[in-house]
């Protein structure tokens, strides 16, 4: 059919922009063509309208950018393409959330579990902690994980939104492209998906390499958790003074020389222990009715009272009796915070204090050392060969003895 030479422009925009889904024809329709133009969708194959004849019989023409209010055709054209770039683009980051999302789920989820199940097996816990201390432990590491979830999602969503942002202008420029090379030959068009295929190949590359980075980042957190946990449990134990809860039970003296019977006798009913020291008075109670039958304080096969024993004292007192001692240097004093004992050690810059649990039938360090002795002096003697944690290397040396007279510990043997 024969057209004026002003219907060219007309017909090259309809057959350039007028392909695609029903909706998006709809809105090129809408926002390039008056509503009295009757329209026909024929699918993506096919490029066809049925123009709406005037009075005269004659095709109804409206010439575009002569209208008022009309806008030119490059700045429809690249509205259309901006706006198909910026929901391409959009499609694609919201997939990349629901996978970062699920990745990140799953990865918190799963080291959740793997931590929850590694406390449970540990059998010291079991028997050194009572079920309120266990609840406060699983919460603590539930929120830590928590929290290191959501900078992760934080982290997660400003990658994702540059992604996005990035993704776009890459967008916007390839459907520019395809525009402006609507009408290439064959072969442009094969080379075009080439580019294509290589630019797919590239993201695919970039994503591998994200995903190889978290999982390296992942296997590194998880191992610095695993290796962190103890000495974290340790300190726990130490702010909230933790108690234990199991029955006491006593050894009888041996009369004379060898070790400590193995049989425990029970405990005078007029002495009940308390479920933590409440003061001075109850803890030397505690040191006459339980620990003086086991011998605790004395060296081993004989009735003199070990050169690294003291009484109740303070931090602060038994850091000042170590200040002026090589590294290496240590003493036990009665513990005010558990039914047990601190053992105090000098480094070489500072000190160290370490809880030791003297509630059950056995002696073992809270939250660094899993062995358990059958004495105080088994214990100390056992660290003067064996370190007692492997970050610190701490390994017993030269005992701290009194320095002021009475002795501090003359209370707890009147």
């Amino acid at each position: 059919m024969f057209m004026p030479p002003h219907h060219v422009g007309v017909m090259f925009l309809v057959t350039t922009i007028c392909t695609g889904t029903q909706k998006e024809f709809g809105r090129q329709r809408t926002a390039l063509f008056p509503a009295s133009v009757e329209w026909r969708y024929y699918g993506a194959s096919n490029k066809h309208i049925q123009w709406l004849l005037g009075s005269d019989g004659e095709v109804w023409v409206w010439v575009m950018g002569e209208g008022p209010g009309d806008k030119p055709y490059e700045e429809i054209s690249e509205e259309l393409i901006a706006e198909r770039a910026r929901l391409q683009a959009q499609r694609e980051a919201e997939e990349l959330w629901r996978q970062k999302e699920a990745e990140i789920t799953r990865k918190f989820r799963d080291a959740l579990a793997n931590e929850k199940a590694r406390i449970l097996a540990e059998k010291w816990k079991v028997e050194m902690e009572d079920r309120k201390a266990a609840k406060i432990l699983e919460e603590r590491i539930h929120e830590e994980f928590k929290k290191k979830e959501e900078e992760e999602r934080k982290r997660g969503e400003e990658q994702i939104r540059l992604q996005e942002e990035k993704r776009a202008k890459e967008l916007y420029w390839t459907l520019k492209q395809a525009q402006l090379h609507c009408q290439a030959t064959e072969q442009e068009e094969q080379e075009w998906e080439e580019q294509l295929r290589r630019s797919k190949a590239a993201d695919e590359e970039r994503s591998r390499r994200a995903r190889s980075a978290r999982d390296e980042y992942r296997r590194h957190s998880l191992r610095a958790i695993q290796k962190g946990t103890v000495a974290g449990l340790s300190s726990m134990f130490r702010e909230l003074g933790q108690s234990h809860e199991q029955e006491a039970r006593l050894y009888q003296p041996l009369p004379g020389p060898g070790p400590p019977p193995s049989l425990a006798v029970p405990i005078s009913r007029t002495w009940e222990r308390p479920l933590r020291p409440l003061s001075r008075e109850v803890i030397i109670r505690w040191f006459k009715e339980e620990q003086l039958p086991r011998r605790a304080g004395f060296e081993r096969n004989t009735k003199s009272i070990a050169p690294w024993f003291h009484g109740i004292i303070t931090r602060e007192d038994a850091e000042d009796l170590l200040e002026n001692m090589a590294e290496g240097a240590f003493l036990v004093r009665v513990s005010e915070k558990i039914w047990g004992y601190t053992l105090s050690y000098r480094l070489q810059r500072g000190f160290k204090h370490f809880l030791v649990d003297a509630s059950g039938d056995f002696y073992s360090f809270l939250g660094v050392d899993p062995n358990r002795h059958a004495t105080l002096t088994d214990l100390i003697d056992f660290h003067k060969e064996e370190i007692i944690t492997v970050s610190g290397g701490e390994l017993l040396q030269e005992p701290c003895g009194q320095r002021d007279s009475p002795p501090d510990y003359h209370l707890l043997f009147e």
